[in-house]
């Protein structure tokens, strides 16, 4: 460890499902009681705009309610301590990481608190509802969706996501499933790279094996624990 200075963090569902944001989707493969593809799909939000902008207002609530956990604070604290790069790549939508202090912080998938002007290309900060069609605040058109990445859509600033895996000494995945790509193709890269990798999980993903370690508990326990072992 004490070669490392580069590293990039994944994280996902299990981090945030302890300051009690469900996971994505349900062992019965629902999201919120909803199926997935009624809900987060590009077809989804033509068929019925109005079911969608209702169920992620829902979620930007959730997201308002929720506050970062010890998991969120531990990273926020490696972020301002960690002397070399750091990225921290999540899937999730919710803010808990910044809210925690983190600076450092790519979301992929989208952003639950921000509405994205398909007129107008905007993206602005949002709090309140999408359902009622407010106007874009730059160019007035009723466009507006949730800054969120679908199925079928391409992950945001991949670029950048992948120039860090080349230059990292450490690749850790925190709460993933390792079942949603291209996320669940990240530990791979980091290996073909050279990266030691790391799995921090309530227990163990589908792409368990290519970790060179998989520590198994609680988010809110684990991850602390790490922080405070590699600041040593």
């Amino acid at each position: 460890m004490e070669q490392v200075r580069n590293i990039v963090i994944l994280t996902g569902a299990g981090i945030s499902a302890e300051s009690g944001l469900r996971t994505f989707r349900a062992e019965d493969g629902l999201w919120e009681d909803h199926r997935v593809e009624d809900v987060a799909t590009p077809q989804a939000f033509r068929r019925d705009p109005e079911l969608v902008q209702r169920f992620y207002d829902e979620r930007r609530a959730n997201i308002l309610a929720a506050q970062p956990n010890p998991a969120h604070a531990a990273l926020a604290r490696l972020d301002r301590e960690w002397p070399g790069e750091l990225l921290i790549v999540t899937q999730n939508i919710d803010d808990l990481h910044e809210r925690a202090g983190a600076a450092r912080v790519l979301h992929m998938h989208g952003e639950g608190l921000s509405a994205w002007c398909t007129a107008c290309d905007a993206r602005h900060r949002w709090e309140g509802t999408l359902s009622d069609n407010p106007p874009c605040p730059s160019c007035g058109e009723a466009a507006l969706r949730p800054d969120i990445v679908w199925f079928g859509e391409i992950p945001y600033r991949m670029d950048e996501i992948f120039a860090a895996l080349a230059r990292a000494d450490l690749f850790v995945s925190i709460g993933t499933s390792g079942a949603v790509y291209p996320a669940a193709g990240f530990v791979q890269e980091a290996k073909r790279t050279g990266a030691r990798t790391l799995e921090l999980n309530l227990e163990r993903s589908q792409g368990s094996a290519w970790f060179d370690e998989t520590r198994l508990g609680p988010a809110s326990g684990l991850v602390p624990a790490w922080v405070e072992e590699l600041l040593k």
